[in-house]
């Protein structure tokens, strides 16, 4: 993923990286771990320093999920909305740690709540991140029944963004879970198409199509490796692409 030129600059001007609620939980069962949070914004830092452009969506299932909630019998637009507000707690807890590192961020939320982050407007956000201010996409859609995969699709596209970096615990996609199976092979690249055909749990479908029909790469790699998002975009690194073939 180098440049043609074979120097080592970064080949994306804007992306967005989307990070999964679990990711901030460090070993805790649920919940925030602040060391863990701080960790995370160091490597944002990091690719912020590089020149890049940077959008951030945060999902929520560390303090809530919607799915679950309505599993237990809980009302599903309710709890989809539940979902939401654990994404802003979430998104509030990473602008924390970015500006205790000097760097400028802006919570943009989908659900209006004004005293606590910005309601979205698609130029402004633009303006913040040609400014060189981190945004965090916070709130999903503002709507139910999407996900914040979708969100993070959603705001890629409007923001322009050359590509997704969806951060995992592994460093890629594989064709089973390598946690339990020893022989899982890794993709180096897949198409969008056969995410879907395959299930091969990357994103949920929505958010591969939209992507798919907008022609937005995703990079999906290992949050847990140290300087890993930096590496890739100097074209270095293990991860898998899902772009069209």
């Amino acid at each position: 993923m180098s440049n043609e030129t074979g120097d080592s600059s970064p080949k994306f001007k804007r992306v967005l990286l989307k990070i999964s609620g679990e990711a901030l939980m460090g070993d805790q069962a649920f919940g925030l771990h602040p060391p863990t949070v701080e960790r995370i914004a160091k490597e944002l830092k990091s690719v912020h320093d590089e020149g890049i452009e940077l959008c951030v969506v945060i999902g929520g299932g560390n303090i809530f999920r919607g799915l679950s909630g309505s599993a237990q019998g809980m009302e599903r637009t309710t709890a989809d909305y539940m979902g939401m507000l654990a994404t802003v707690m979430n998104a509030l807890a990473m602008q924390g740690a970015l500006e205790a590192l000097g760097v400028h961020t802006r919570v943009i939320s989908a659900i209006p709540m004004d005293q606590v982050c910005e309601p979205y407007i698609r130029r402004r956000a633009v303006r913040h991140l040609e400014k060189k201010r981190i945004c965090i996409f916070a709130a999903g859609t503002g709507n139910p029944y999407f996900t914040t995969d979708t969100a993070a699709t959603l705001r890629a596209t409007e923001m322009s963004c050359e590509g997704i970096f969806k951060g995992t615990q592994v460093d890629g996609i594989y064709d089973k879970d390598p946690k339990t199976n020893p022989d899982a092979v890794r993709y180096d690249r897949v198409t969008y198409d056969e995410v879907l055909q395959k299930n091969l749990k990357v994103m949920d479908a929505s958010a591969i199509a939209l992507a798919r029909d907008n022609n937005l790469p995703i990079v999906v790699f290992s949050l847990e490796q140290k300087g890993g998002m930096t590496g890739i975009l100097r074209g270095e690194g293990t991860y898998t692409v899902v772009e069209n073939g």
